[in-house]
């Protein structure tokens, strides 16, 4: 019997099959597609030779996880790969405001009125920014956290809704920047403690950068991979589970999949009918030509450029 089957080869249940491996549990992992990843793949999406992500490409978060920087992915291909400028958010009149691995940098793109209090608003989480991803990342805690003032101090400012952070700045540059990172979290920008999720992604920037993985998002699954079968777990693509029985007896099961999946394949019934998903989201993928001709040079130099125009867009 194994102590641990997952259910689903994504980058979460890669991480947990992980972790449970190196405490010395035999854990075997099952994925219905012919390739791991989940959300973190590759794939040719629009002519060939061109690879795309279809979900996430650059990984602020994913170089920041405390979980992955105490694994030792880079001797399984993980390279992270860093544009000189993390983003930038360019505007119609051809400037941009950046953000940038200098807090002095990104502070200046936002004009004179507004550098100083985003300097404040940043710098005195920056300096203990590895324990509180680590406390943040934790949420809701399980343990006490590491830094308790400090993650105490990063609520009073993150709990609130964005649009009272914004109103801090004076002029349209910052608030336009800080709206697109509130943004990812793909829900209203008034929602409760948004404005932590649009902190959370600026230091970050400053702490390590967005990187995006050398041969796309699939690097990271593919050295999740690696790392485990070299733990002794084993993975099993193209193995779809329609029911617990298709599983080998466990004395744990994970599931890395939706709550409706989870309810089917261990016959819940009707457990999860009434779970209400959060807001969608899409994207394009296109084949280039060439480098696109941004107006701004910031553009030029980012790694992710954030098209959103002023605050209200």
């Amino acid at each position: 019997m194994l102590d641990a089957v997952v259910v689903g080869a994504g980058p979460n249940g890669l991480t947990a099959a992980v972790e449970l491996a190196r405490r010395g549990f035999s854990v075997a992992v099952f994925e219905a597609r012919d390739t791991v990843g989940g959300g973190a793949r590759t794939e040719e999406l629009t002519l060939p030779g061109f690879r795309h992500d279809p979900c996430s490409a650059a990984h602020p978060l994913g170089i920041n996880s405390p979980v992955f920087r105490t694994m030792p992915l880079d001797r399984y291909g993980l390279q992270w790969l860093h544009a000189e400028l993390p983003m930038a958010h360019p505007f119609t009149d051809g400037t941009a405001a950046v953000l940038s691995r200098s807090v002095a940098e990104t502070a200046a793109s936002f004009g004179p009125r507004d550098a100083g209090t985003y300097r404040r608003l940043v710098e005195p989480f920056l300096t203990k920014w590895d324990t509180l991803a680590r406390d943040f990342m934790s949420l809701p805690l399980t343990a006490l956290p590491r830094d308790p003032v400090t993650l105490a101090r990063f609520g009073l400012v993150g709990l609130p809704p964005s649009t009272w952070l914004m109103r801090r700045f004076r002029d349209e540059r910052a608030k336009a920047l800080f709206s697109g990172l509130v943004a990812h979290v793909i829900a209203p920008l008034g929602g409760f403690a948004t404005s932590a999720i649009g902190l959370v992604f600026a230091l970050a920037a400053h702490a390590r950068g967005w990187p995006v993985a050398r041969g796309g998002s699939q690097s990271i699954s593919d050295a999740l991979t690696a790392y485990l079968e070299d733990l002794g777990g084993a993975v099993h693509t193209d193995y779809e589970v329609k029911r617990l029985d298709d599983l080998p007896p466990a004395r744990a099961y994970i599931f890395d999949t939706s709550p409706t999946a989870l309810a089917r394949i261990a016959g819940l019934g009707r457990y999860y009918e009434g779970y209400r998903y959060g807001a969608a989201a899409f994207k394009i993928d296109y084949a280039l030509d060439g480098p696109v001709p941004w107006t701004a040079p910031e553009a030029r130099r980012a790694g992710t450029v954030q098209i959103g125009g002023d605050s209200a867009e």
